[in-house]
């Protein structure tokens, strides 16, 4: 019985994993636990970034992996004036605190001009919580790596029963 329910806990997992938007490898450890594989696109990245920083007035947004770190690109419609656009960017850094994925924004900037810190921070938490929903189904997961390369997000998790 306690078999069925190991065999039955895998499957639902590597299940959950396969209909998420990401590509996944699973493997057993020897302690019985599982290292799940996660792997994110540049599409899927921009299209989570897009929506966490969820600005109407931003028209074009541009998100390209670098080794170790995103690049964001993008144009923002001016409030008062709809026919002229700013240019903004930041630095995304994406790193594992206590088994989470932590998301920090640096240089972030609209026409050369700081962007407020709280706005930053909000973006930083709704980006890794997203990231990390697609990454891991499972509350039991735990992150022990994150990697970004010019290819994708690859986020290790290991899963305990």
């Amino acid at each position: 019985m306690k078999q069925n329910i190991k065999k039955l806990s895998v499957l639902a997992i590597i299940l959950m994993l396969t209909l998420s938007a990401c590509k996944a490898n699973v493997s057993r450890n020897d302690d019985g636990s599982l290292s799940v594989e996660t792997s994110v696109t540049q599409a899927q990245l921009q299209e989570i970034i897009s929506s966490s920083i969820a600005d109407p007035l931003i028209k074009s947004l541009t998100v390209t992996l670098q080794q170790g770190y995103v690049s964001v690109i993008g144009e923002r419609e001016r409030l008062n004036d709809a026919s002229k656009t700013d240019s903004m960017s930041f630095r995304l850094d994406l790193g594992v605190s206590n088994g989470e994925l932590t998301a920090s924004i640096s240089d972030a900037q609209i026409d050369g001009v700081s962007i407020e810190q709280n706005r930053v921070d909000h973006w930083n938490q709704t980006i890794a919580n997203r990231i990390a929903n697609i990454g891991s189904r499972n509350e039991n997961a735990q992150l022990q790596s994150v990697s970004i390369t010019p290819e994708q997000v690859l986020m290790t998790w290991t899963v305990v029963r």
